[in-house]
């Protein structure tokens, strides 16, 4: 399994349904310009999907490296934003709801 796969997989493992309960929503995450897969997160529930969805809302755009310092914790969601590491296509606002939905 690829460091990517890890880090798609301890992300799904800190889900918080609690935060979840009555969304209808797919994020989908584009990682090292070859790797898609996104995220339905959907009445408390989370499901993993490989390959591009074309209902995600927003879509997360960054290396495998900042995807695994920010599930890790190591780096902070919106300074890798604000440094150019991490680029939101779609609805902003939703991207600010995986804190919520993952906590460190």
């Amino acid at each position: 399994m690829s460091s990517v796969e890890n880090a798609v997989q301890a992300m799904k493992a800190k889900f918080n349904p609690a935060a979840a309960a009555g969304l209808d929503l797919v994020f989908g995450f584009r990682i090292d310009e070859t790797k898609n897969f996104s995220l339905i997160v959907k009445d408390s529930t989370c499901e993993l999907q490989e390959g591009e969805n074309p209902d995600a809302q927003v879509t997360l755009v960054m290396d495998g490296e900042t995807l695994e310092g920010i599930v890790s914790g190591e780096t902070d969601g919106m300074q890798a934003f604000m440094g150019g590491k991490l680029r939101a296509e779609g609805d902003m606002m939703l991207a600010m709801k995986l804190s919520e939905l993952f906590p460190s």
